[in-house]
């Protein structure tokens, strides 16, 4: 056996145990939202869903959300095409005619702080349109949101995949949050210790006010973790759970949408440093693809780090409540994951992303 293979086993198998000791971390410690009555005398909720071109998601998922009985439930139509507005408003939401988008503002930051301006709760509670909400999800949110003492809760629902292209990217939201960030590193103060999840994202209004609200993120792609981490330099408390039967999600309909949605968020995620999306995709080839490319008889140890790259989804799945039988088998793309990938880095490394019918500068 070569010293350069003993250093790649090494640094693989290193990479893996940390994933690994995240993933056992958050298992014993990430909050999952359970069903729950809301509580007589609780605080006024405002459920705020900016929707662009949303006429296909919300017949699904506007009436589980109305039957959470909040305060109030507002949509802002941000320039749909396709019916939106009529349609939230004959489910019965207020719906808010978006204004049109001011210099040096991004869409998603843009409408939300509209929400918020328009909203009268006392609790702003921002979803969105794709976001399943089942019954008790609401108390689930606004208990955890009181337990946790937090001034912003962000919430991960559960993925619904039901076509395999959606299978092939889409659930690695999960893995990337549990086997990167240890949930208990977000009670460290420092602003890089923090993730959240645009998909919900709950604030006791004083806290969002004090910020700012969204206008401390308006020209970010991924305003989500962007807002999670400034507020965590404000000195605000960031929390975050799993959504498990409470919430649901079907974020994109097939790989050519998960490319598009992820290429626009890969770019922020690096940084915007194309050297370090180069390095992470070669990095990603040789954990999960390189092993299998290389004879295992002749390489010992390579049969452990084949196993570990199939072994992650399964585990990440199990985590989240994802254990139909497809879910479980999604583990055997590990090997063909970078693969797939490749797409998504490709585009996020243009000067110029696409996102809703818009264009951003990276």
């Amino acid at each position: 056996m070569s010293r350069p293979f003993r250093a790649y086993r090494l640094a693989v198998g290193a990479f893996f145990a940390v994933k690994g000791a995240t993933l056992l971390v958050n298992a014993l410690t990430f909050p999952r939202l359970r069903p729950r009555a809301i509580l007589p005398g609780g605080p006024r909720v405002s459920l705020l869903v900016p929707a662009r071109n949303e006429a296909h998601n919300l017949p699904h998922t506007l009436p589980g959300l109305i039957a959470q009985g909040a305060h109030e439930v507002l949509v802002l139509d941000d320039h749909s095409e396709d019916g939106t507005a009529r349609i939230a408003r004959d489910l019965g939401a207020r719906v808010i005619p978006g204004q049109s988008l001011p210099p040096g503002w991004h869409g998603k930051p843009w409408a939300c702080q509209q929400l918020a301006a328009a909203a009268t709760g006392d609790v702003l509670i921002f979803t969105d349109a794709d976001v399943m909400w089942h019954a008790g999800a609401l108390g689930a949110v606004l208990h955890e949101l009181e337990r946790s003492g937090a001034d912003l809760l962000s919430v991960y629902p559960r993925q619904h995949n039901v076509t395999p292209g959606e299978r092939l990217l889409t659930p690695l939201v999960d893995a990337v949050l549990l086997t990167f960030l240890p949930e208990p590193l977000l009670r460290f103060p420092h602003p890089s210790a923090a993730a959240a999840n645009g998909q919900l994202m709950a604030f006791p209004r004083k806290s969002y006010e004090r910020v700012g609200g969204h206008a401390l993120v308006r020209a970010e792609l991924l305003e989500d973790v962007a807002l999670g981490s400034r507020l965590k330099a404000w000195g605000g408390r960031l929390a975050l759970a799993l959504g498990e039967e409470c919430l649901g999600v079907r974020m994109y309909r097939g790989y050519a949408e998960s490319v598009e949605g992820f290429g626009k968020s890969a770019g922020s995620v690096h940084r915007g440093s194309r050297g370090l999306m180069a390095a992470s995709l070669g990095w990603h080839l040789a954990v999960y693809t390189l092993p299998w490319l290389l004879p295992a008889r002749r390489l010992p140890g390579l049969a452990a780090l084949r196993a570990a790259g199939l072994l992650e989804r399964t585990l990440v799945n199990l985590l989240t409540g994802r254990r139909a039988p497809a879910d479980l088998t999604e583990g055997l793309l590990g090997p063909v994951t970078p693969l797939l990938a490749l797409p998504v880095y490709l585009r996020a490394m243009r000067r110029r992303v696409s996102w809703k019918g818009r264009e951003y500068d990276q």
